[in-house]
């Protein structure tokens, strides 16, 4: 069974209807550590050592978080930052994350229809995270497709409920090895 380090990263977490149904739905496993960044490290202080040791511990991390201005929020772009070092993530003996996955669970306000090169925002979700992959690349990691829920800012309860259980879903097949 595949080890999953779930980062929650969310600014606002009280603010986010969806992020809390989504947090709800995780399972209750063993094999599944929540690591609340936001919560972890308010000051933006983080511990280089603690986070790495962490993820040696698991094969998969997974990044929750809102698409915030086309981006991340900037405690994951820190952490991103300070924790893939040089020596350790990639370059001359940077292999501790080769063949581990990344994952991103990305929530948008902004519906489907408007990360379309047509659409509002005028590029697609998979352009906008291109940095991510190749960050991802970079370390020698497997990148998998993001898990989307877009288009929030409308979606009712029942919306809500479905997003969470094809979210339960997806991660039981992560646990399970079957998504990749």
């Amino acid at each position: 069974m595949s080890k999953i380090l779930i980062y929650l990263v969310h600014p606002s977490l009280e603010k986010s209807k969806a992020n809390q149904m989504l947090l709800d739905s995780i399972p209750n496993s063993d094999a599944i550590t929540l690591h609340d960044l936001y919560e972890e490290y308010p000051g933006f202080t983080i511990n280089v050592k603690a986070e790495q040791n962490l993820i040696l511990d698991h094969d998969i991390l997974l990044f929750q978080h809102p698409l915030y201005w086309y981006s991340c929020p900037p405690l994951m772009k820190l952490w991103i930052d300070l924790v893939l070092e040089d020596g350790w993530a990639y370059g001359k003996d940077g292999n501790h994350l080769l063949g581990k996955k990344w994952i991103q669970v990305i929530t948008t306000g902004g519906s489907k229809e408007a990360y379309t090169n047509t659409g509002f925002h005028g590029y697609t979700t998979d352009e906008f995270l291109l940095p991510f992959r190749r960050t991802a690349e970079l370390c020698g990691m497997d990148y998998l497709n993001p898990f989307l829920v877009q288009g929030t800012f409308q979606l009712n309860e029942l919306d809500l409920q479905k997003e969470s259980n094809r979210y339960l879903q997806f991660i039981n097949n992560l646990l399970g090895g079957i998504y990749g």
